[in-house]
């Protein structure tokens, strides 16, 4: 039956209803690049000692929503469900998210940046927003014709990646949308052998690997070539050839092959593991790995996850890919570098304090860190806490600073 922790609500127009001593399991996950997340729950579907049936109705529009240990995880809209002879009801809920795929649309925009895309798919289709990181690529063209809202705003962003190589995501979060830089929400999670994580597999791979790009105009002219010389020695040609949108400049075609190159000359990197369960772990944030055996000490981001919460146990289900854009420069709407005193690399001395889970948390996690040696892993500039620090507790460093978070300017020099 139920653990203590978990926590589920059916809504039913305007009236709520506690079925949490009838769930026998639920599973919560999420894909980054998806729309939304779901939630599927198992249900004693039997009229008995003190419960009664939960009487869900997936045509009345039903409702649901998760907590687990205090803390909200989910609210959607119940949109599928079976039921069986064993007298077992399974539902699958979508948070609001889905309200993105499931709207089509003709959208039309010029010199918009990818936020500014979101922000308009959300309001033609009444959609609540919260936070919305901000893209500085103008797109100089975006017609989708036809297609779904999510359609539109993953077009977008693929641009803005393109052209930045710096990656965003949907998220829902208590019934409203956000638009999140996926670097900017690198979680203090260690996930270790010998702590938390119960099994692993490790893939590399260079099928796909290319080390050369041409980028050529539709009538087939060469407009920009890039390679890396370092990695031909080392395993040969593979050239792939693209065609850019045509309203792009000389230099924003520098850059965007520069981005091709970078992201399709570093080979595949992905490890499956299960672990202790932790809420804050999902698709699109990032985690660090320790893994002595394979000598790995490094940030993977969550590409898949599947939390499931059974009896008095959570545990998870990852799918991770290395993280390869935490250098990415930040640039202004006029293509330059941004400029900071510091920049991602540099070691410096933490002060000790406190560190957040993201660059715009309200409040710090995990109580007050040491204070020592550190090297800055990305930059946020204008947040609320600008600076991920990895003290040496996690890297090659010396002394036992633990800080793994984002911090305030001038908490280290």
């Amino acid at each position: 039956m139920a653990s203590s922790g978990m926590c589920l609500i059916v809504i039913k127009g305007s009236k709520s209803y506690d079925v949490t001593d009838l769930v026998e399991s639920v599973t919560w996950k999420g894909r980054f690049g998806s729309s939304s997340r779901t939630l599927t729950a198992t249900l004693v579907d039997d009229s008995g000692y003190k419960h009664a049936r939960s009487g869900i109705d997936v045509e009345s529009g039903h409702q649901c929503y998760f907590s687990y240990d205090g803390t909200e995880l989910f609210r959607g809209i119940i949109m599928s469900q079976t039921q069986t002879q064993k007298k077992k009801l399974k539902f699958t809920a979508y948070d609001n998210g889905i309200y993105l795929a499931n709207n089509k649309d003709t959208f039309v925009y010029e010199n918009k940046t990818a936020d500014q895309v979101f922000k308009d798919v959300c309001t033609r289709f009444g959609l609540p927003v919260d936070e919305v990181a901000s893209c500085s690529y103008k797109i100089p063209d975006l017609t989708k014709s036809k297609t779904t809202g999510f359609d539109a705003i993953a077009d977008a962003l693929s641009l803005d990646y393109d052209a930045t190589g710096i990656k965003h995501y949907v998220f829902s979060d208590k019934g409203k949308l956000s638009l999140k830089t996926r670097r900017q929400n690198i979680k203090q999670w260690v996930i270790e052998v010998g702590q938390n994580l119960s099994t692993y597999s490790y893939t590399r791979s260079i099928e796909d690997v290319k080390t050369r790009i041409k980028m050529v105009s539709s009538e087939g002219t060469t407009l920009a070539e890039k390679s890396d010389s370092a990695l031909e020695a080392k395993i040969g040609v593979m050239q792939d050839i693209q065609v850019p949108d045509e309203s792009l400049t000389t230099a924003q075609i520098k850059d965007l092959i520069a981005t091709v190159l970078k992201s399709e000359s570093t080979p595949e990197r992905t490890m499956n593991v299960t672990a202790m369960g932790l809420t804050d772990v999902i698709s699109g944030i990032g985690v660090y790995i320790i893994i002595p055996d394979l000598d790995i000490s490094n940030t993977f981001y969550v590409d898949e996850d599947t939390h499931t919460f059974k009896d008095q146990s959570h545990t998870m289900s990852l799918k991770l890919i290395y993280a390869t854009d935490l250098d990415a420069e930040e640039k202004t709407s006029s293509g330059s570098s941004s400029s900071s005193d510091y920049a991602v690399g540099d070691e410096v001395t933490f002060n000790g304090g406190y560190h957040y889970v993201s660059s715009n948390a309200s409040s710090p996690t995990g109580g007050t860190r040491k204070s020592g040696k550190a090297k800055i892993t990305l930059i946020a500039k204008g947040a609320k806490h600008p600076y991920h620090l990895i003290g040496g507790a996690y890297n090659s460093l010396s002394g036992n600073c633990n800080v793994y978070g984002w911090v305030d300017s001038g908490t280290f020099s």
